[in-house]
């Protein structure tokens, strides 16, 4: 089992800004720059309103093999990799896992989220399940998972194998450090190193939507609002300039 070394953060500036887009824009913009596909496929929302956006711890569960991992929850606690993922857990990030989409294990539970969220953690993506769930949205971290489960998590077929190294989840490849975006649509994975150009390219995007949905608000046309037209375009211009932008 395998345990690599702490991620690279990206900058405060960064995450504040990527934070004011939503999973839909991102993945839009995010498909323009290259990237067919980052939406995640099977974790969803689990703590409604919620938005995080941060940087991606990553732990990968294989099928359990007997002799590489026991089934007592506690004999040795420190062998389990799951407990080691939120150890690197520093202010703002989000804690990712690839869990094969399994039903049954409950990969972290109240006291190992608790853990998590005085660190600092702020959401929780699972391609699997958590338990104790009824404590657990009282922490009000982020939840985003395929259900919830009573089981711990080698009670059933699965076991931690390694932290700190890409994984898939939800049918996307996360890499440790990867900025997360997620919302009640759904979690969207950005490439750290296309992150700079997300956010110059869906400030743009948003800011144009405004233009159109105040247009659109007052009956204005679709057709010639959204997408703008050049026509469009040309009344957008002079509205960023008497907005002072």
């Amino acid at each position: 089992m395998i345990q690599t070394q702490d991620i690279v953060r990206p900058s405060k500036e960064l995450i504040d800004g990527l934070a004011q887009i939503g999973s839909a824009t991102a993945s839009g913009e995010l498909s323009r720059l290259g990237i067919r596909d980052p939406f995640m496929h099977g974790p969803v929302a689990w703590a409604k309103g919620k938005t995080v956006v941060g940087p991606a711890l990553t732990l990968q569960f294989m099928p359990k093999r007997e002799d590489l991992y026991g089934v007592d929850e506690y004999a040795d606690p420190e062998r389990q990799l799951h407990r080691h993922v939120l150890y690197h857990t520093q202010p703002g990030d989000i804690v990712v896992v690839d869990a094969r989409g399994d039903l049954s294990s409950g990969i972290f539970g109240e006291m190992m989220l608790t853990y998590f969220k005085g660190r600092g953690g702020i959401g929780v993506v699972i391609d699997g399940c958590i338990r104790d769930y009824p404590h657990v949205k009282e922490l009000e971290l982020g939840l985003w998972l395929r259900g919830v489960t009573p089981n711990f998590h080698t009670q059933t077929n699965i076991m931690p194998f390694a932290v700190n190294v890409p994984i898939s989840c939800g049918n996307v490849l996360v890499i440790p450090g990867d900025i997360i975006i997620a919302d009640d649509d759904g979690v969207v994975v950005v490439p750290a190193k296309l992150a700079p150009q997300l956010l110059q390219k869906a400030s743009e995007h948003a800011e144009w939507e405004d233009f159109s949905r105040l247009q659109l608000s007052e009956g204005g046309d679709l057709r010639k609002y959204y997408p703008l037209s050049d026509e469009a375009r040309i009344e957008y211009e002079v509205w960023r300039k008497a907005q002072g932008k």
